[in-house]
């Protein structure tokens, strides 16, 4: 299953209760469904326990019933169509949510619907249900809503910027697509319409990847240092190995001979690890010293 169809089932779950926050659920469905006009109602979908939930929300917020319904006609493979056709419901639809029934069905949308916190959240829940998809946190953050009602759409932003959700819009094939990509914003907007777990989920796959992003700058930086160390201890081995050519190696103090005879035995060894196997131990900055000592030397010749 898609991380979507997994936000949606979680939104299912929600109770229909209160008939005001029913008819901005329903509002925000009929503004992003398929088909709202003053001749049908076409909501079509592919997520049973979102075609479980119609029925009940139609009822609560309108009083009536769909004239088709998912096995009363022919349908895609894979889709459940919800119709209304019948005049006087579309009428009781249309005069319920603002409009004049008797005037042509212009799109908006009617500010008095959600005016109330809780009536706001269940109009997003809506749109999000009927136009919303959420890409999986794990590929990359985007939640966006499709709508083809392009008035709708502008005040649907201007609707969650009062809301505290700013989003970005753009034009995709003839449709309106408001969108959000900063995460926060979208743990918060899901949170908002009543799916918290899926607002938890985004939170821990970005904790997971910065974990994993720092674990990999980490694994680099020792990399690179390890590579690093690799070729200070070649090139004190190289220099080493010219003061002995020279004959210059015996005449060296007894400390920087033991230092040169323990960097040849152990060219593996780190500095720390080298330092450890003197008897007794040196300092890391007293054998880096004596090193170095070595080099300039042999740079010398």
């Amino acid at each position: 299953m898609s991380f979507s169809f997994d936000t949606k089932n979680e939104l299912c779950k929600l109770p229909v209760q209160r008939r005001c926050c029913a008819q901005a659920e329903t509002y925000g469905i009929l503004l992003y469904c398929h088909t709202f006009s003053s001749s049908e109602v076409r909501i079509i979908t592919e997520n049973p326990n979102f075609a479980a939930r119609l029925p009940r929300l139609f009822h609560r917020a309108f009083d009536l019933r769909f004239d088709r319904q998912p096995g009363q006609g022919e349908e895609p493979r894979g889709k459940m169509i919800f119709q209304i056709t019948d005049r006087e419901k579309l009428d009781h639809i249309i005069d319920l949510l603002g409009y004049d029934p008797r005037q042509s069905l212009a799109l908006h949308v009617n500010f008095a619907m959600v005016e109330e916190e809780c009536c706001r959240a269940a109009f997003f829940r809506g749109c999000f249900f009927a136009g919303g998809s959420i890409t999986d946190p794990s590929k990359r953050y985007h939640l966006e809503l499709t709508s083809s009602h392009l008035q709708a759409s502008r005040e649907l932003e201007v609707l969650l910027r009062e809301s505290g959700y700013p989003p970005k819009s753009v034009a995709r094939n003839g449709s309106a697509v408001t969108y959000f990509k900063q995460s926060d914003q979208i743990e918060d907007f899901l949170t908002l319409i009543g799916a918290p777990a899926a607002a938890m989920r985004i939170m821990s796959t970005k904790v997971e990847k910065g974990i994993r992003n720092s674990v990999n700058r980490r694994l680099n930086c020792d990399s690179a240092n390890l590579d690093k160390a690799v070729e200070a201890a070649q090139s004190q081995g190289a220099a080493i190995r010219r003061l002995h050519a020279a004959g210059r190696l015996a005449e060296l103090p007894d400390k920087l001979q033991e230092t040169a005879a323990l960097r040849l035995a152990h060219p593996e060894l780190s500095l720390s690890e080298l330092a450890e196997a003197f008897d007794p131990p040196v300092t890391k900055s007293c054998l880096n010293h004596r090193l170095r000592k070595l080099m300039e030397l042999a740079g010398k010749l």
